[in-house]
């Protein structure tokens, strides 16, 4: 049994996923009824979004959604497994040229209007089915984030693979911190980083691992190069696991030794802002509250032009999702929301420090997912 199996028992299978399937199709056909205008079928095709309301897992297809049809169009090497997978799909395979076989499933559904992903679909993926449905008197509606709004509230069963995924890299970086010394090639820690979370269970790495240190710590996603590490540099590592396609986010600060008082002083400024926005973040605030929280203690140490992104970022089957917590987000946070906190500082020539937790948000606040140390570690 491979080790993330033990960590996501009670995770729906079977018979279940076909209950949690239907439950999705019929949370997403509720948000396409407040759509004005309101498509009468709806394409699915980029990957999380079809992932998440069909189950399958392949790398080609399009789902189509209507008031009482749930189709799945992919091709050859697909078939069999989308039967498997989407229980309660139809499955129509398609030609050489998927778009041909799409309009001719959206032509059979006598509707004269098809939204498609407006923030997700491509220039020619949208014009290649508007040409081939223009002869069938259908017409392409946009529609904005329909699936990812519902994505965005998780079920217990996501929590339980995202908390997966954030324990196999809390025990990752545990395993590879012994490596955090001078001498060592920013790129073989982050090589070992991926290579552990893949012994400890995880499907990959959910982005490439960031390590930086020294000046190109204040590159917030300065990914690893051959630089070698020195005595008396910070160094941040960024790092995700993927376990059954929900994604984790974790960031630690570290300093080689010897521990200079800027260093120090920095990366206390930054825990406490940190500290202070997982005290704080609940249900009910909007994204921009949470991340002003984080922000006014950096900006009242003098930092504020030093912190250049967002206070956090939804987590689930992408790394970077909705919401978002930041100086421009009105999206009023909701229990079951899955977020990251992660305040930083950074300075040009010098270096930075991001701490980063993942959380999930309950009734009377944030659940914090994360459990690697956060005390500063000279090494």
């Amino acid at each position: 049994m491979r080790q993330d199996d033990a960590l996501v028992r009670g995770v729906p299978g079977g018979q279940e996923r076909g209950a949690v399937g239907a439950r999705r199709l019929e949370a997403v056909r509720r948000a396409l009824e407040t759509q004005d205008p309101r498509p009468e079928a709806f394409v699915v095709a980029s990957p999380e979004n079809r992932r998440y309301v069909t189950g399958f897992t392949g790398s080609s297809g399009a789902a189509v959604i209507t008031a009482d049809r749930a189709v799945l169009v992919t091709d050859f090497r697909y078939v069999d497994q989308a039967h498997l997978e989407c229980p309660g799909w139809e499955v129509v395979r398609h030609g050489p040229v998927m778009a041909d076989t799409l309009a001719e499933v959206l032509g059979g559904l006598d509707v004269k209007t098809v939204g498609f992903e407006r923030e997700q679909a491509t220039y020619a993926f949208y014009d290649e089915l508007a040409v081939r449905l223009r002869d069938k008197g259908v017409g392409l509606i946009p529609v904005g984030p329909v699936v990812e709004r519902v994505r965005e509230i998780k079920e217990e069963d996501e929590v339980a693979l995202i908390r997966a995924a954030a324990d196999i890299a809390d025990r990752a970086l545990g395993e590879v911190i012994h490596l955090i010394r001078p001498g060592i090639a920013e790129r073989d820690i982050a090589v070992e980083v991926e290579y552990r979370m893949r012994k400890l269970g995880a499907d990959g790495a959910a982005f490439p691992t960031i390590v930086a240190s020294g000046p190109r710590a204040a590159l917030p996603h300065g990914r690893a190069s051959d630089k070698t590490l020195a005595a008396g540099e910070l160094v941040t590592v960024d790092m995700g696991a993927v376990v059954r396609g929900y994604c984790s986010d974790l960031t630690r600060t570290f300093v080689v030794g010897p521990l200079g008082a800027e260093e120090e002083r920095v990366y206390r400024l930054v825990l406490e802002a940190q500290e202070k926005a997982l005290a704080a973040i609940r249900p009910g605030m909007t994204g921009r509250e949470a991340d002003a929280v984080a922000r006014d203690v950096i900006a009242g140490a003098g930092h504020g032009e030093h912190f250049g992104h967002g206070l956090g970022h939804g987590v689930g089957l992408a790394v970077h999702e909705s919401p978002r917590l930041s100086p421009t987000s009105d999206r009023v946070l909701e229990a079951g929301h899955v977020v990251t906190v992660e305040p930083g500082v950074y300075v040009s020539g010098w270096g930075g420090v991001r701490v980063e937790d993942l959380v999930v948000l309950r009734t009377g606040g944030a659940e914090v997912l994360s459990r690697f140390p956060k005390k500063l570690m000279v090494l």
